[in-house]
């Protein structure tokens, strides 16, 4: 699978260069003029024009030319300073010919004149400024991308026997990045997962997941305890956090078919979803702290075994999705959107999902969400897994066409 996807690789850049070469004549003028309509500042020469019709139909000349001012002010909101200056000094000939027309005095157009060409050069002034910290915003936008794919390394849609997929939305929009926290491994112990909340946000909450992520995946794959793996992240919070900071979360691990073990330490419950549609919550049966506060509490976390069938799914899921309210301060009840939503393609669960949560709350949440879904495909259709010594490797399996009947079909409640 990797020298294919190496080959698809090497093929596209193969392709790419000869579609430049062919088109860097007709193509590049396609760009050129393409990127010169957009940056042409459309709306401010249609005030100018709508300013030089008025005073055509009017006559009122000094009454009516100061106002082509606003052509290059709003200019300077939109276009680069070239094209704040270009408007500018087309506002500044239309004044002359208008002003001349008119019979505007002398001293009154250079009062006009003297005006239009402050504006322009402060309104060029700020669009300078404007575009700078535009592109510094861009670079600081992909930084921060950069930074979440390292930090939330991309899910593949299989892992081990599973079928997996990941929705996560950050709420502060323009960084892109959060205090929700996932991982999906595969170990010698079988796959093992975890999600989690860290208290707060910005930069401090990114360290924090960035140290329980990576105390996570080394621990995950040395400890063949899950609930080892817990304690081990839970030491290097206590070492790492202040008294009052935290993280909810929870640890699974699929160590043989049939069996799922969950540790639970603050976090939301998970929902099962079995192959019939029906969901279920997993409450904890012994509820533990969050990881960071073992100290102050003495409890520590219990596992709890769930059977996991052919045909069974799992969410896991961050407190940004259940506590998202809309308009009328009504909470977002993610068990009934799941029962509404769910089908064979966990994929397609959550884009269905993040939609009527997105409509829910009226466009934009107001904390960071993370959802993870899971799904042990029948045996037939599960991909086999040799054994590598270190653990396992799931092979592709072949297409295999939908028996008549079977399962929910996506986009389809299931009844």
């Amino acid at each position: 699978m990797s020298q294919a996807r190496e080959h698809g690789s090497e093929h596209w850049r193969k392709r790419t260069f000869r579609n430049r070469s062919a088109g860097s004549g007709a193509g590049g003028r396609k760009r050129a003029a393409a990127h010169l309509a957009f940056g042409t500042p459309v709306l401010p020469l249609l005030i100018v024009g709508a300013i030089v019709l008025v005073d055509l139909a009017g006559g009122a000349g000094v009454v009516w030319l100061p106002l082509l001012a606003a052509g290059p002010a709003l200019a300077a909101t939109t276009s680069r300073p070239f094209g704040v200056l270009c408007v500018g000094l087309l506002a500044a000939a239309l004044s002359v010919v208008l002003g001349i027309r008119d019979g505007v005095p002398g001293d009154e157009l250079a009062a006009v004149l003297s005006a239009l060409a402050a504006v322009t050069l402060a309104s060029a002034l700020a669009s300078a400024l404007r575009w700078r910290r535009e592109r510094v915003l861009a670079a600081v936008r992909s930084v921060a991308e950069a930074a979440q794919h390292a930090l939330l390394a991309p899910i593949p849609s299989s892992v081990g026997p599973f079928q997996v997929a990941v929705r996560y939305s950050a709420a502060e929009a323009e960084a892109r990045i959060g205090g929700d926290l996932y991982a999906l491994v595969p170990t010698p112990y079988g796959v093992r997962m975890i999600i989690g909340d860290v208290r707060g946000k910005g930069l401090p909450a990114v360290g924090t997941a960035a140290l329980v992520l990576g105390v996570f995946r080394e621990a995950a794959y040395d400890e063949p305890d899950l609930l080892t793996v817990v304690a081990r992240i839970e030491r290097s919070l206590a070492r790492n956090l202040g008294y009052d900071d935290f993280v909810t979360a929870v640890v699974a691990g699929y160590p043989e078919p049939g069996r799922l073990e969950v540790v639970n330490c603050g976090h939301a419950p998970p929902l099962h979803v079995r192959a019939s549609g029906s969901v279920s919550s997993v409450d904890p049966v012994n509820p533990a702290p969050p990881l960071g506060l073992r100290a102050l509490t003495g409890e520590t976390p219990s596992l709890q075994v769930l059977p996991l069938s052919d045909g069974d799914q799992l969410l896991l899921y961050t407190d940004g999705v259940t506590e998202a309210r809309d308009h009328g301060r009504e909470f977002y009840g993610l068990a009934e959107g799941l029962a509404r939503h769910v089908c064979d393609e966990p994929a397609s669960t959550l884009a269905a999902l993040e939609a009527e949560l997105q409509s829910h709350v009226g466009g934009r949440l107001h904390d960071d969400a993370a959802l993870l879904l899971l799904r042990m495909p029948p045996a037939p259709d599960r991909a086999p897994e040799v054994a590598t010594g270190g653990g396992s490797v799931t092979l592709p399996s072949p297409p295999r066409p939908p028996a008549a009947g079977a399962g929910v079909g996506c986009g389809q409640n299931a009844e």
